[in-house]
Order: C-alpha cells, then structure tokens, then sequence
C-alpha cells in the first residue's frame, strides 16, 4: 500500500457520526467543491434519467461528505437519503474475500490448495477442476465461465442454497486453463459460499455478519435480503424515463457475488478499514500483511490500460497514484467503489439504475476532489 501522506483543507469539513437510532441528514458544508459535485449530481437526476444516486466520500478515517439525490422509488417518490439501502451487486466481492482471507489467516483454508480439498463433491465436466486453487478463484484466473443467468425471480433464500449450487455445476466446462488467463468468474465467486460455510461451521451470512459487518458496525448490511429493513429499501429502476422493476435481486445461490445490501455511510467503514489495512477504528479484521495479499496484484487482466487484480480488488494508476476499487452491475442498479490511498480518500457511489455511466460519474467527482487537493497543497 501506499505510504500516509496527510492533508488538510482550508475549509471546514462537516464529519457525519453514524448513530443507529437517528435518522441521516444530507451533509452540508461550506467547500465549493462538494457543491461542485452536487450540482453535477442532480444534474443526472434533472436530465439523464436516473432515478436516485447516493454518494459518500472518506478522508483519513471519517466520511466527510455524503448525500442524496433523487428517489428510492419513482412512484413513491421518498426521497432518498445517505442511510437508503442498494443492492451493490459485484462490490459484495471484496468482502466475500476478505471472509475467505479471514478463515486462511486462521489457518481454515490454504488458498494455494484445489478447491476439491475441501468441497470433495465439486467437479466439472472438464478434469481440469480438479486443478482449480482457491487463489486463481479469488483473481479470476480459474477458468471458469461466467453465470448465464442468475434467476432472481425465484427469489431462493434457504440454507441449502449454497450446496445445491456447487453440486449444480457438474455440466460446466472450463474456458481456459486454471491460473493462465484471466475470465471473470461469478461462479468462481458464488461457489466461495459454500466453502465458507463448510470451515467455518455457519453459513456464508452469518459468518460475514458475526467477522466482517458487525465489527465494522454496518448494522443495516446484508448479504441476506430479507434481513434488511423495508423502511431503508430501495427499489430497482429500468429504461428512460425510469420504472420500477417489478423483481428484486436477490437470489441466495449468488450471495458471494452478488448480493450485500447496504449503504453509503456504512460502506464508509469499509472504506476506510481498506484504506488502512484493514482496521477501522481500533477494529481490526485482517491482520496488515494479509490485507497486503488482497491489495498487491497477481495477474494483469489489461495489459494496454495496466489494469491488474489482487485478491477480489482491481489496481491501476490514475495520475500517478494507485487506485484500487471495484464496481457492481446488476439488475436495476450500479455501484463503485474507489480508494485512492496516496490521498487517504475512499470514493463510493450508490444508484438505483443500472443503466448510469457510473465511471464517468466517478471520473467526474475523481477529478474534482484530486483538484481540490491540488489547490489545497499550493495555498
């Protein structure tokens, strides 16, 4: 990881304290910047079709802006609100494997070993299965296709949901050789359900709410949809001019990859214990050098744009600083995650509509906050 480098701002930034009994309000502050951003903000909801975007930025370890714009529901019309709840689709990785890195830290799971060590009925069409080491799951390099279909209107929610899935796979046939190329995988992700729960003793759920979400006290966060609080929902949006899709999704079988609920203020936390390997607060989930496997890249995925993956994170300069992040895309919604380390600021944006060119709105508000900083430093 980068090294700490400190900065302060000229202008008072207001520190949202995240409580669990009071209601969020929209942050306000008094730097043009953030202002800035607004404005671009809304002018997506005004103009480009979408529904509802929540943002929050990190600065060293708190949130020092977050708002929101829009609706949770374009027939209801509730306005939305920072505490709103998304689905955050593929982002929900980078804590599936933090919860793998959790169990090989303890010395549950060796990631150098097949997966086939420890879920013995896995097996493909293609022999090479047996081959497939977690880690190549965990970079994409394992060879395995991609889900054709995630069935969200069936809504499976039991416990069982992991094992069938695995035990469902027989019929697949690998892409490439494990470890040799890089295919991004949500089956690779999804079978890490299983896994988890077969060293661990508990379910995927419980295991990520009991050793990720509750340390970090990300108490209206899920992986399990019907945990999640009606009154914080979200809906999922459609086309232009926008409507609510009429399925939500949510499918059990596609948790690891898919399906954490949550929001941009305790996605904050996230931010930052990322930000700082891997503690918040005082509260420590990975140890620094297991968080510093997670963060260093084992295989390039774009050799043109130098893009890379670590363990679930993807890496790449941006004006020559190291970015790493990730996003999500499903159904009705879009989500991004961005940490610029040299500059101790996390980046997390949140929309009920899949259809948003959610990297040119980061790019948009990226260069704004780095602008600032920029000036900061000249003054």
């Amino acid at each position: 990881m980068a090294k700490k480098i400190f900065f302060y701002t000229t202008c008072l930034l207001l520190v949202i304290i995240v409580g669990c009994s009071t209601p969020q309000k929209t942050t306000k502050n008094n730097d043009k910047s953030f202002a800035e951003i607004e404005t671009f903000l809304q002018s997506l909801i005004d103009t480009g079709g979408i529904p509802g975007i929540t943002i929050a930025v990190t600065v060293d370890q708190d949130i020092v802006y977050a708002n929101g714009f829009g609706v949770t529901n374009v027939d209801s019309k509730k306005k939305l609100e920072p505490k709103n709840t998304f689905h955050i689709a593929s982002v929900s990785k980078t804590f599936t494997a933090t919860a793998v890195m959790q169990l090989h830290e303890k010395g549950k799971i060796d990631i150098n070993k097949p997966l086939i060590t420890y879920l013995p009925y896995f097996n493909l069409k293609d022999e090479r299965y047996k081959d497939i080491t977690i880690k190549q799951m965990l970079n994409h390099t394992s060879g395995m296709p991609d889900v054709d279909d995630y069935e969200w209107e069936k809504a499976v929610s039991d416990e069982g949901a992991a094992e069938r899935y695995v035990r469902s796979l027989s019929d697949s046939v690998l892409i490439s050789k494990p470890g040799t190329e890089f295919h991004y995988s949500n089956i690779a992700f999804d079978i890490m359900a299983d896994l988890i729960a077969k060293v661990s003793g508990m379910s995927f759920e419980k295991y990520v709410k009991e050793n990720i979400l509750t340390p970090l006290d990300m108490k209206e966060s899920s992986f399990y949809y019907p945990e999640i609080k009606k009154s914080l929902r979200t809906s999922p949006h459609i086309g232009n001019p926008p409507k609510v899709l009429p399925v939500y999704p949510y499918n059990r079988m596609h948790a690891p990859s898919s399906t954490l609920n949550t929001n941009v203020l305790e996605m904050s936390r996230w931010a930052i214990a990322n930000m700082y390997n891997g503690e918040y607060k005082n509260t420590q989930i990975l140890s620094p050098e297991t968080h510093l496997m997670m963060m260093t890249p084992t295989f390039i995925r774009n050799k043109d744009q130098n893009i890379s993956i670590g363990l679930s994170w993807f890496m790449y300069p941006y004006k020559g600083m190291t970015n790493y992040e990730h996003g999500g895309s499903d159904d009705g919604y879009r989500s991004l995650l961005t940490l610029i380390p040299e500059k101790k600021t996390g980046i997390i944006i949140l929309s009920n509509i899949e259809t948003i060119r959610m990297y040119d709105t980061r790019n948009k508000i990226r260069d704004i906050l780095l602008a600032k900083y920029e000036n900061s430093t000249s003054q």
